[in-house]
């Protein structure tokens, strides 16, 4: 981060504000607002201000800054249309380690003023660093229609309440699953918003009695999310919605660390995913530590890369927390095969190329074993997305050719699919052992003749690297 968001208490704390015109009006307003004690110093004021100096904690002190005007202030505000004025005032600022905002010029402030979206006691701050005003306009915008005026009135309500909760509902777990159904719920916004806070207090004491009714029977649940491919764009809605309610978020490596950070800033989160050669937890530990996080009340998301029914083991993990008796639910996710595919510019069907499609993984052993059907999986009219394929290439370009598939067939190998630095690697069933070998992982490996699409429909990222001999690559690198 460029700069740290923070909200400060300004209440009677000393503010100096440098300049008398619309502008100094304007932040002067802003710092009225949070309370502070204001000092202006200023050849003339603007009618605004003229104004408001008739009002509490507001004063003009005089017409010319002088470095000891720094003293016992803890913020300064520069609007002058002076360079050489700013600059000293700057300088001074820093010598004593005292926050200034010089107005339209970075490189004079050590903090900002955001877009404000204002629901008082909940504030929302908005910025680019300086980068993008217009954008941020944009979203303060949207916000401001997002959000009911009614939001500060839940808040308040909220921190009537809160002590009072904390008192009856001490573990911390269960008091944010009561905040949790509160605000989750929505009928206290509604009757705050319909003018009615009586109705709304009722039901912040009926629920609350409910929750210490039943603070003993403390009841974890497990939720399966896919996280997509990779692109964060992909996430589902309610997927989101789960993330952000998480207590426990058990994750794979192929989760994009985007998508981590979605996830409450309190969440434990756990890395339990594989890599060839590298298990961090066997499968059975796993699903014993899944169950034992929920029977603590936890809400644990198992998140998984792509879909967790296809090939993510999602189905071992849900036996072993049926059989324990916890709840537990589903949130699919777009998986690798479909989502990849797609970012490249491949359709996995085409009347004119291919029928079906058949989605399998290349992980385990595939020499001389019975685990596939080749004679089904060579067939011509059909699309293979191979999973994990990478490893096993040789013995998959093999089999298939063995069975009958054609050594011509068009084949893609696409590593980093969906991210914005997705690699494709485009040629033929022969080739696919030296494209493979060329991807990094994770690599997802495409054959049919839907794969010749890819040059006319391509339209995410870079061009594919179409096959060259590993020397010639080299050379080119």
């Amino acid at each position: 981060m460029e700069y740290l968001p923070i909200f400060i208490d300004l209440k009677n704390r000393p503010v100096l504000v440098v300049g008398g015109g619309i502008v100094a009006a304007r932040k002067i307003q802003m710092l009225q607002r949070a309370g502070a004690t204001i000092t202006i110093v200023a050849p003339a004021l603007c009618t605004e201000l003229k104004k408001v100096l008739i009002t509490q904690n507001i004063s003009w002190i005089s017409k010319n800054f002088q470095p000891i005007m720094l003293n016992k202030v803890i913020l300064v505000i520069v609007a002058t249309n002076d360079p050489k004025l700013n600059t000293l005032i700057y300088q001074n600022a820093e010598k004593h380690n005292i926050l200034i905002n010089t107005v339209d010029d970075k490189n004079k402030c050590s903090f900002i003023f955001p877009a404000i979206v204002d629901r008082n006691p909940v504030l929302i701050g908005i910025s680019s660093c300086g980068k993008a005003p217009i954008l941020v306009r944009i979203l303060r915008e949207k916000l401001e229609l997002l959000l009911p005026k009614s939001l500060g009135f839940v808040a308040k309500l909220a921190g009537a309440w809160r002590d009072q909760v904390k008192q009856h509902i001490v573990d911390t777990v269960l008091r944010r699953q009561f905040w949790e159904k509160i605000f989750y719920n929505g009928h206290v916004a509604t009757l705050m918003e319909q003018g009615r806070p009586k109705e709304a207090n009722k039901v912040f004491n009926y629920t609350l009695n409910h929750s210490i009714k039943n603070k003993n029977n403390k009841k974890g649940h497990v939720t399966l999310v896919g996280a997509g491919p990779g692109d964060i764009g992909l996430l589902t809605i309610k997927g989101l919605q789960v993330i952000q309610q998480a207590d426990i978020i058990l994750y794979d490596y192929l989760v994009n660390s985007d998508i981590l950070d979605l996830a409450r800033r309190d969440a434990d989160k756990i890395c339990v995913g594989k890599r060839v050669g590298n298990h961090l937890i066997s499968q059975k530990k796993l699903n014993q530590f899944i169950v034992q996080l929920a029977q603590k009340g936890n809400k644990v998301v198992r998140l998984k890369g792509g879909d967790p029914f296809i090939f993510g083991r999602g189905g071992e993990e849900l036996q072993a927390i049926a059989e324990a008796g916890i709840a537990f639910q589903v949130v699919p996710g777009i998986t690798a095969g479909i989502g990849v595919a797609a970012y490249s510019g491949i359709p996995l069907t085409h009347r004119k190329y291919a029928h079906s499609v058949v989605f399998i993984t290349g992980h385990h052993n595939t020499n001389g074993d019975n685990q596939f059907n080749w004679n089904s999986l060579s067939n011509n009219q059909q699309t293979l997305v191979i999973y994990m394929g990478k490893i096993n290439a040789i013995s998959i370009k093999n089999n298939l050719i063995i069975h009958g598939r054609n050594m011509q067939t068009p084949v893609a190998v696409i590593s980093r699919g969906t991210y914005q630095d997705q690699k494709i690697l485009i040629g033929t069933l022969i080739e696919l052992e030296k494209l493979a070998h060329m991807a990094d992982y994770p690599a997802l490996l495409v054959i049919g003749d839907v794969v010749s699409l890819h040059s006319k429909i391509n339209w995410f990222g870079q061009k594919a690297l179409n096959y060259y001999p590993i020397n010639s690559i080299i050379n080119l690198i």
